[in-house]
């Protein structure tokens, strides 16, 4: 693995990039005090715009090679509409979790999608993972689809795995190895 942390990519529709604190107006407005958003995360809704300013200052403090977190901005209006993430790195393992979420006045135009396999492609090209999984709340299956949609893989549920707003969930698991996106790079050509 190369650890190169949280660079610019770019998409037809998006620009994925690191946050700047100037970011916490839109993610309050656009997911970070939104419950339909918050629902089947573990965080709980922002109350107001100083909670995602604290949480934005926070994250730009530990940007660094080994940090991945993508605020995901929408070319047309220039504003942050959600974010993308490795949660956990497994460097021994070449492995890591993406996290996402996004406002939910852009949920089903195929985003999370686009933003997701920009991720993909430079964490495969770029970092050398071998291993890419995400994880949703079995409650919350348009997530599953953004998965599938990516190319990966349901490998089972983790029964009561997370505690979400003081219960525990099930978790559905998805995966994407190296050697797959490979050949369904491929297939492409």
């Amino acid at each position: 693995m190369i650890n190169k942390g949280t660079v610019l990519l770019e998409t037809d529709r998006l620009i994925l990039r690191k946050f700047k604190y100037s970011d916490a107006e839109y993610m309050y407005k656009n997911w970070g005090s939104d419950p339909k958003v918050s629902k089947f995360l573990s965080w709980p809704t922002h109350s107001d715009v100083n909670v995602s300013q604290k949480i934005i200052n926070n994250w730009i403090e530990e940007y660094n090679n080994n940090i991945y977190n993508w605020a995901i901005e929408l070319k047309s209006i220039h504003e942050v509409i959600g974010a993308i993430s490795i949660v956990e790195l497994d460097q021994a393992s070449e492995a890591c979790e993406i996290g996402y979420c996004i406002s939910s006045r852009y949920w089903n135009e195929g985003f999370t999608s686009e933003a997701f396999k920009a991720v993909i492609d430079y964490l495969f090209k770029e970092i050398h993972i071998n291993r890419i999984v995400a994880k949703h709340d079995i409650d919350n299956p348009a997530s599953g689809k953004v998965m599938k949609k990516c190319g990966l893989t349901y490998e089972g549920t983790l029964r009561e795995a997370k505690k979400i707003k003081g219960k525990l969930v099930n978790l559905a698991v998805y995966s994407l190895l190296k050697n797959e996106w490979i050949s369904s790079q491929k297939n492409l050509y």
